[in-house]
Parts: C-alpha cells; structure tokens; sequence
C-alpha cells in the first residue's frame, strides 16, 4: 500500500523534497537522498504526520527503527502514538547484551542487533526505514522481532524503488511506504 496510489496530497511535497544523486555510491546508482527532505519543515512534517495517521489507532507497542535513518523517523512516530522506539543498529554499536540478525548484502552479508528485552513476547511492532531496496535489511527485522515473540504490523518507508521488488522478501507482511519510485 502506497500513500501515492491513495493520493495523499502531501505526497507530492515530500517527494519533491528527496534530493536524487546519480551515480551514487556507485556508477548506475540514482541515490535517494532523504536529508533535504530534513530541510523543508513541512515535507517533514507532513512525512511524520501521514505514518502517525496510519498507525495511531492501530495498537502499536512498539516502532523498531533501523539504523540509521529509520532513527529519524521513528521516534518522533513513537512518541504520537504513545509506543516505544527500540533502535536497531549495526554490530557491535549497543552496549549490553543483544540479539542480532545476520542478512545478505550484494557482496557479503551484514547484521543488525537490538537490545534483549527491549521487546516483549506478544508486543504489536512497526518497523520505520526510509527506503526498501531489496529488502534484505526489512527481512532480517522482521525475522529479528518474531525470533523474539513480537508480532510485526506492518512495515513503513517513507520510499520504496518498485522495480527492486523488494516486498517480495516480506513474506507476505505488508508495507506501506510514502513515495514509490520506478527507477533506482
């Protein structure tokens, strides 16, 4: 589900605020670039509002933001809806003891963590990124909270490049995401 295909009027706006790099970090690459949407107060502010809109009557404990741009939008989302933020960060970045993921890149694998007991068995989760690709980094979230007993909602970006097909990695667990792009 996209807020696009419903077309949200803000819609527009925050996709007008996303900056494209080509050639970005590799040649081929067009970049979505998601701090000059940072900039302009109301595309952001519109971005917030449209994910605290979706979600706020939907009963969500907590919203499990991947490192490191589902930490800018995550928290604020959290704080509207009355949940709580759980970080999920690159190895070795949380002190304590953790429970982690690994998940494959193009070249390699990587791995996530969260805290242990940062989520509870039954707890309803929401994971925030700013952009699904592949897929791969939302896939190994979600198989991180359900390990732990959590139920994952829904997942939301606020982009998703289409033509990677990246939701096909959900298995099945929806995705909402702001702006939908063709070409990547």
């Amino acid at each position: 589900m996209s807020a696009t295909r419903d077309g949200d009027p803000r819609v527009p706006r925050i996709n007008a605020a996303i900056r494209i790099v080509p050639d970005f970090p590799k040649p081929g690459i067009l970049f979505r670039d998601v701090t000059t949407l940072l900039l302009d107060h109301q595309a952001f502010k519109d971005s917030i509002d449209i994910f605290v809109e979706r979600y706020k009557e939907q009963k969500i404990d907590v919203v499990a933001g991947i490192e490191a741009r589902g930490f800018i939008f995550g928290p604020p989302v959290a704080l509207a809806i009355g949940a709580k933020f759980v970080p999920m960060r690159k190895p070795r970045k949380l002190p304590g003891e953790v429970v982690s993921e690994e998940y494959t890149l193009e070249y390699g694998t990587d791995r996530i963590e969260m805290h242990v007991g940062a989520v509870q068995p039954g707890e309803r989760a929401l994971i925030i990124d700013d952009l699904i690709a592949t897929g791969g980094t939302l896939r190994a979230a979600i198989n991180l909270l359900e390990r732990v007993g959590a139920q994952v909602v829904e997942c939301a970006c606020v982009i998703g490049l289409s033509d990677l097909k990246g939701q096909e990695k959900l298995g099945g667990r929806p995705l909402f995401i702001l702006v939908e792009c063709e070409d990547s």
